[in-house]
Protein backbone atom coordinates (compact mmCIF):
# COMPACT_ATOMS: atom_id res chain seq x y z
CA UNK A 1 0.00 0.00 0.00
CA UNK A 2 1.27 3.44 -0.92
CA UNK A 3 0.05 6.77 0.43
CA UNK A 4 -0.27 9.77 -1.88
CA UNK A 5 -0.55 13.16 -0.17
CA UNK A 6 -3.00 15.45 -1.95
CA UNK A 7 -0.84 18.46 -1.10
CA UNK A 8 2.23 17.18 -2.96
CA UNK A 9 2.88 18.91 -6.28
CA UNK A 10 3.12 15.51 -8.00
CA UNK A 11 -0.03 14.00 -6.45
CA UNK A 12 -1.91 13.63 -9.77
CA UNK A 13 0.90 11.82 -11.54
CA UNK A 14 1.84 9.84 -8.38
CA UNK A 15 -1.71 8.57 -8.00
CA UNK A 16 -2.08 7.80 -11.69
CA UNK A 17 1.19 5.84 -11.82
CA UNK A 18 0.48 3.92 -8.62
CA UNK A 19 -3.10 3.09 -9.62
CA UNK A 20 -1.91 1.87 -13.05
CA UNK A 21 0.84 -0.20 -11.42
CA UNK A 22 -1.60 -2.07 -9.17
CA UNK A 23 -4.28 -2.29 -11.84
CA UNK A 24 -1.96 -3.71 -14.51
CA UNK A 25 -0.60 -6.24 -12.03
CA UNK A 26 -4.03 -7.47 -10.91
CA UNK A 27 -6.47 -7.01 -13.81
CA UNK A 28 -7.09 -9.88 -16.21
CA UNK A 29 -8.35 -8.45 -19.50
CA UNK A 30 -10.91 -11.28 -19.72
CA UNK A 31 -12.66 -9.93 -16.61
CA UNK A 32 -15.23 -7.16 -16.59
CA UNK A 33 -14.02 -3.96 -14.94
CA UNK A 34 -16.32 -2.60 -12.24
CA UNK A 35 -15.85 0.34 -9.89
CA UNK A 36 -17.87 0.51 -6.68
CA UNK A 37 -17.83 3.95 -5.07
CA UNK A 38 -19.03 3.61 -1.49
CA UNK A 39 -20.51 6.33 0.70
CA UNK A 40 -23.35 8.77 1.00
CA UNK A 41 -24.03 12.32 -0.10
CA UNK A 42 -25.58 13.02 3.31
CA UNK A 43 -22.23 13.31 5.08
CA UNK A 44 -19.39 15.45 3.76
CA UNK A 45 -16.69 13.06 4.95
CA UNK A 46 -18.43 10.02 3.51
CA UNK A 47 -19.19 11.60 0.12
CA UNK A 48 -15.83 10.81 -1.52
CA UNK A 49 -17.06 7.60 -3.18
CA UNK A 50 -20.30 9.03 -4.63
CA UNK A 51 -18.48 12.11 -5.94
CA UNK A 52 -15.88 9.93 -7.70
CA UNK A 53 -18.67 7.73 -9.09
CA UNK A 54 -20.56 10.79 -10.34
CA UNK A 55 -17.47 12.12 -12.10
CA UNK A 56 -16.52 8.75 -13.65
CA UNK A 57 -20.08 8.01 -14.79
CA UNK A 58 -20.02 11.16 -16.92
CA UNK A 59 -17.08 9.74 -18.88
CA UNK A 60 -17.53 5.97 -18.89
CA UNK A 61 -21.14 4.97 -18.18
CA UNK A 62 -21.35 2.85 -21.34
CA UNK A 63 -17.82 1.37 -21.13
CA UNK A 64 -17.52 -0.09 -17.60
CA UNK A 65 -19.69 -0.86 -14.61
CA UNK A 66 -19.84 2.07 -12.22
CA UNK A 67 -21.85 1.71 -9.03
CA UNK A 68 -22.26 4.44 -6.43
CA UNK A 69 -22.92 8.00 -7.55
CA UNK A 70 -24.43 11.10 -5.98
CA UNK A 71 -27.76 10.13 -7.56
CA UNK A 72 -27.58 6.44 -6.62
CA UNK A 73 -25.14 5.98 -3.73
CA UNK A 74 -23.88 2.60 -2.52
CA UNK A 75 -23.95 2.57 1.27
CA UNK A 76 -24.49 0.31 4.27
CA UNK A 77 -28.18 -0.28 3.54
CA UNK A 78 -27.75 -1.39 -0.09
CA UNK A 79 -24.20 -2.79 -0.28
CA UNK A 80 -25.29 -6.46 -0.21
CA UNK A 81 -27.96 -5.80 -2.84
CA UNK A 82 -25.40 -4.00 -5.02
CA UNK A 83 -22.89 -6.86 -4.74
CA UNK A 84 -25.61 -9.34 -5.77
CA UNK A 85 -26.52 -7.17 -8.76
CA UNK A 86 -22.87 -6.87 -9.84
CA UNK A 87 -22.43 -10.64 -9.73
CA UNK A 88 -25.58 -11.15 -11.84
CA UNK A 89 -24.83 -8.43 -14.41
CA UNK A 90 -21.05 -8.79 -14.83
CA UNK A 91 -19.14 -11.90 -15.82
CA UNK A 92 -16.20 -12.44 -13.46
CA UNK A 93 -16.10 -8.80 -12.26
CA UNK A 94 -12.80 -7.21 -11.24
CA UNK A 95 -13.90 -4.71 -8.60
CA UNK A 96 -12.08 -1.56 -7.60
CA UNK A 97 -13.61 -0.26 -4.36
CA UNK A 98 -13.41 3.48 -3.67
CA UNK A 99 -14.24 4.74 -0.18
CA UNK A 100 -13.45 7.41 2.38
CA UNK A 101 -11.92 6.45 5.69
CA UNK A 102 -10.66 7.93 8.92
CA UNK A 103 -7.05 7.65 10.04
CA UNK A 104 -4.24 9.17 12.03
CA UNK A 105 -3.71 12.92 12.00
CA UNK A 106 -0.50 12.70 9.95
CA UNK A 107 -2.31 10.70 7.22
CA UNK A 108 -5.32 13.01 6.78
CA UNK A 109 -5.24 14.21 3.18
CA UNK A 110 -3.64 11.03 1.88
CA UNK A 111 -5.01 8.54 -0.62
CA UNK A 112 -4.07 4.88 -0.34
CA UNK A 113 -4.12 2.30 -3.11
CA UNK A 114 -3.78 -1.40 -2.47
CA UNK A 115 -4.45 -4.97 -3.44
CA UNK A 116 -7.39 -6.84 -1.98
CA UNK A 117 -10.68 -5.85 -0.45
CA UNK A 118 -11.75 -3.21 2.02
CA UNK A 119 -14.28 -3.50 4.82
CA UNK A 120 -16.59 -0.49 4.41
CA UNK A 121 -18.06 0.99 7.55
CA UNK A 122 -15.40 -0.49 9.83
CA UNK A 123 -14.46 2.99 11.10
CA UNK A 124 -18.02 3.58 12.30
CA UNK A 125 -18.57 0.06 13.70
CA UNK A 126 -20.72 -1.29 10.86
CA UNK A 127 -20.50 -4.96 9.93
CA UNK A 128 -20.49 -4.99 6.13
CA UNK A 129 -19.07 -7.51 3.67
CA UNK A 130 -15.57 -6.95 2.30
CA UNK A 131 -15.48 -5.67 -1.27
CA UNK A 132 -12.94 -5.31 -4.04
CA UNK A 133 -9.99 -6.94 -5.75
CA UNK A 134 -8.25 -3.60 -5.38
CA UNK A 135 -9.05 -0.51 -3.33
CA UNK A 136 -8.64 3.24 -3.25
CA UNK A 137 -9.30 4.96 0.07
CA UNK A 138 -9.11 8.63 0.94
CA UNK A 139 -8.22 9.45 4.53
CA UNK A 140 -10.56 12.40 5.03
CA UNK A 141 -10.29 13.01 8.78
CA UNK A 142 -8.99 11.66 12.10
CA UNK A 143 -10.34 8.56 13.80
CA UNK A 144 -10.68 7.70 17.44
CA UNK A 145 -13.59 9.67 18.84
CA UNK A 146 -17.18 10.32 17.71
CA UNK A 147 -16.58 9.12 14.15
CA UNK A 148 -20.06 10.04 12.89
CA UNK A 149 -19.55 13.65 14.00
CA UNK A 150 -16.05 13.73 12.54
CA UNK A 151 -17.39 12.57 9.15
CA UNK A 152 -20.16 15.20 9.29
CA UNK A 153 -17.60 17.94 9.98
CA UNK A 154 -15.00 17.03 7.36
CA UNK A 155 -13.90 19.81 5.03
CA UNK A 156 -15.45 19.49 1.59
CA UNK A 157 -12.25 20.93 0.09
CA UNK A 158 -10.28 17.81 1.11
CA UNK A 159 -12.96 15.48 -0.27
CA UNK A 160 -13.21 17.35 -3.60
CA UNK A 161 -9.45 17.49 -4.12
CA UNK A 162 -9.21 13.74 -3.43
CA UNK A 163 -12.10 13.09 -5.81
CA UNK A 164 -10.38 15.08 -8.57
CA UNK A 165 -7.09 13.19 -8.12
CA UNK A 166 -8.76 9.76 -7.98
CA UNK A 167 -10.97 10.49 -10.99
CA UNK A 168 -7.99 11.69 -13.02
CA UNK A 169 -5.88 8.62 -12.21
CA UNK A 170 -8.64 6.09 -12.82
CA UNK A 171 -9.62 7.88 -16.04
CA UNK A 172 -6.07 7.60 -17.37
CA UNK A 173 -6.05 3.84 -16.69
CA UNK A 174 -9.51 3.27 -18.16
CA UNK A 175 -8.63 5.10 -21.35
CA UNK A 176 -5.57 2.86 -21.73
CA UNK A 177 -7.71 -0.28 -21.23
CA UNK A 178 -10.36 0.83 -23.70
CA UNK A 179 -7.64 1.67 -26.22
CA UNK A 180 -6.02 -1.77 -25.78
CA UNK A 181 -9.35 -3.62 -26.07
CA UNK A 182 -10.33 -1.71 -29.21
CA UNK A 183 -6.99 -2.56 -30.84
CA UNK A 184 -7.35 -6.27 -30.05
Amino acid sequence: MKLININDKTCYSDFSLEFSRYFNKLFNFKDEFVIVCIGTDRSTGDSLGPIVGYKLKNYFSDKIGIYGTLNEPVHAKNLNETLNKINKVHKNPFIVAVDACLGSLNHVGCISIGEGSIKPGAGVSKDLPPIGNMYVTGIVNISGFMEFMVLQNTRLNIVMKMADIITYGITQSIMNIIDLKERA
